[in-house]
């Protein structure tokens, strides 16, 4: 399909973290941009901002006329009413990484997944290069705070960096030259049924790669039959790793390990443990672009993060607060950790969202582990998301299985309520729901 002629385009579920980015992208260009989302987010005002006409009703009416273009996600229910109209138009309609998959197919892709850190490496990847005489352009699936956007732009650069979703298998429309396989922890099992089936689309996705690409894996991950490099924190087996961690005045410095070298001395502002991890791969990613010692020293020293990723709201020697994005147990311990390694003798209270009953009851007491390193749980209600409830499925289920000290049950009404009743220490959010929506008013609280 050719892109260029396109007039008037309509997003189904606009206010997506990836389908946003396309808008914007398409709204560059000077194309119309209109379309339908459930909840009026601060996204979708940024996006009404920019010019772009959202409304939040199901309502076939609603739909502009002209359009030429539907882009949907899906994520939006196969029985939305406005879904259900289009498909029987003679409009064409293609999901999201369909036309990401088009509008990259002839640029230089460098496609990172993985079921946790594919955000932060991409969106690290970008600014290392866009801080560089590189450049790119990048599709994120997270608000970079260095460009305050999910989307990133340059027209004389060919290179785009993209974050490779494998919800639905959406990362088999890519191009990539070079990718990065962060993870494959059992997840989206509601789509894939069995880890087993999703590993086989990683590895698809793999063999994407032509033979003149390259492929970075995080040490331990499955061999797909393809040459690639391995990645880690610290274990010397892999072929980029770090020697020398530590933190002095709140960065962390660390040697850069490659088969070309060290580099010695090397400074990240952004706070976690497991981003130093991301930081090494997207070291390695951008000098592999042509990104000089010296501009990734400079770019690493201002990668200012991402909204929702380790995102520190409040830090003061009487309180901090930090809101993460983390979903999954693995995520959530990889957090609290990094939380328990910064501020290693002060109490822990987070607050958690879980996100989708499937993904609760598959893994239930693995979220009871990871959450159970916590000093105090505040539980909210499971976010449905695409999904309709399962019977037996419930916070409280959840809430029994964990060990923490204190343990509490909450609504985001009642949330305010409940933390004025708490000795606050240090504070988490984490969730991949609309707990967002309560990062605001909890900041406010504190302040």
């Amino acid at each position: 399909m050719n892109f260029e002629t396109l007039k008037h385009i309509y997003f189904l579920g606009i206010g997506g973290i990836g389908m946003s980015a396309l808008a914007r992208f398409f709204a560059s260009k000077g194309i119309a941009i209109s379309g339908y989302d459930r909840t009026r987010t601060p996204l979708c005002e940024e996006l009404e901002n920019e010019g772009m006409t959202v409304h939040y009703t199901e309502n076939i009416d609603f739909i502009p006329k002209d359009i030429d273009l539907i882009v949907y996600t899906p994520a939006i229910p196969k029985n939305h009413t406005e879904f259900v109209y289009l498909q029987k138009t003679n409009i064409p309609i293609l999901k999201r990484s369909e036309v990401l998959g088009v509008i990259t197919q002839n640029m230089f892709g460098v496609c990172v997944a993985g079921t946790h850190g594919k955000t932060t490496i991409s969106t690290m990847i970008a600014h290392l290069l866009t801080q560089s005489k590189v450049k790119c352009n990048a599709f994120l699936g997270g608000i970079s705070k260095n460009y305050n956007s999910n989307l990133v732009l340059c027209e004389t650069s060919k290179t785009a960096v993209i974050e490779a979703d494998e919800f639905d298998r959406s990362f088999l429309k890519l191009y990539p030259k070079i990718a990065v396989i962060s993870s494959i922890d059992a997840d989206h099992l509601d789509i894939y049924g069995t880890k087993e089936i999703m590993e086989k689309s990683f590895s698809e996705f793999a063999n994407l790669i032509p033979k003149d690409g390259f492929l970075f894996q995080k040490y331990g991950t499955p061999n797909f039959g393809i040459a690639y490099k391995t990645y880690h924190l610290n274990d010397t087996n892999a072929d980029y790793y770090t020697t020398n961690l530590r933190v002095e005045n709140g960065n962390y410095l660390f040697d850069f390990i490659s088969p070309n070298g060290t580099w010695k001395d090397l400074v990240m502002t952004y706070p976690g443990l497991h981003n130093v991890e991301n930081a090494v791969v997207a070291v390695a990613v951008a000098h592999l672009c042509g990104v000089t010692e010296s501009e990734i020293r400079e770019g690493l020293k201002t990668f200012s993060g991402i909204k929702r990723r380790f995102d520190v709201h409040i830090k003061t020697d009487q309180l901090v607060y930090i809101d993460d994005y983390a979903h999954h147990p693995r995520e959530i311990t990889a957090c609290v950790k990094s939380v328990k390694n910064l501020f290693p003798s002060r109490k822990i209270t987070g607050i958690f969202q879980p996100h989708l009953y499937s993904r609760t009851r598959d893994f239930a007491d693995d979220f009871a582990k990871s959450l159970s390193l916590l000093d105090t749980l505040i539980l909210l209600d499971i976010y449905a998301a695409r999904e309709l409830p399962i019977a037996g499925v419930t916070s409280e289920i959840l809430l029994e299985k964990c060990t923490c000290p204190t343990k509490i049950l909450a609504t985001k009404h009642n949330l305010l309520d409940i933390l004025k009743t708490q000795p606050l220490d240090v504070l988490l959010t984490m969730g991949a729901g609309d707990i967002d929506q309560v990062v605001k008013p909890i900041t406010e609280y504190l302040q």
